[in-house]
């Protein structure tokens, strides 16, 4: 990997303790790894209610409606290293159910899962939902939470990233209640 672009990368080390193997991958084409840091860094960047924890929950159910297990077992490493609770962890694949996330994370959770789909679920009602408890600059850093796991849902699940010794403990520990298995990300 070149130098430079070694330490612009760096970056994911913060929040995932380890530079992702997308990111490896990416670096083959330095360009598109320089463009992907950034972008990773803008839209996981919190600037105003959707705090840095809620960011990486709306990454893992988004991960995790798509069926990427290999940014699931990230994104639930990030969110615990974000400071979410044992509680959230427990239940952020249930999370329509569960007292530990409010109505407004609820309506974005829902839109997460539902924008995730393929086809597209988002209905009339998500975008009530939403419009009810978030402010528009706020939806945009949701939709550009979703729109950045799209993308690398599709990356790792179609080059079959193989998944970190960190993130792949994580899913053990945590996901095993959702059928979480390493799949093909060995």
């Amino acid at each position: 990997m070149d130098p430079v672009l070694r330490d612009e990368v760096q970056f994911f080390k913060g929040p995932l303790g380890v530079i992702p193997n997308s990111v490896r991958t990416m670096a083959h084409r330095p360009e598109i790894a320089r463009a992907f840091t950034a972008l990773n860094m803008a839209v996981m960047t919190s600037n105003a209610g959707v705090t840095p924890e809620f960011k990486r929950l709306l990454g893992y159910v988004s991960s995790f409606a798509s069926g990427c297990l290999y940014c699931q077992a990230h994104m639930i490493l990030a969110s615990e290293r974000f400071g979410a609770s044992e509680a959230r962890l427990d239940d952020v694949w249930n999370f329509a159910d569960s007292p530990h996330f409010t109505d407004a994370e609820k309506a974005a959770l829902a839109f997460a899962h539902a924008a995730t789909q393929v086809p597209n679920a988002v209905t009339d009602a998500h975008h009530a939902a939403l419009r009810a408890h978030w402010p528009e600059g706020e939806i945009v850093e949701i939709m550009g939470v979703i729109a950045l796991f799209g993308f690398l849902n599709r990356w790792n699940d179609s080059m079959g990233s193989a998944l970190e010794d960190l993130p792949r403990a994580k899913g053990e520990e945590r996901l095993g209640d959702t059928g979480w298995t390493v799949g093909k990300h060995i």
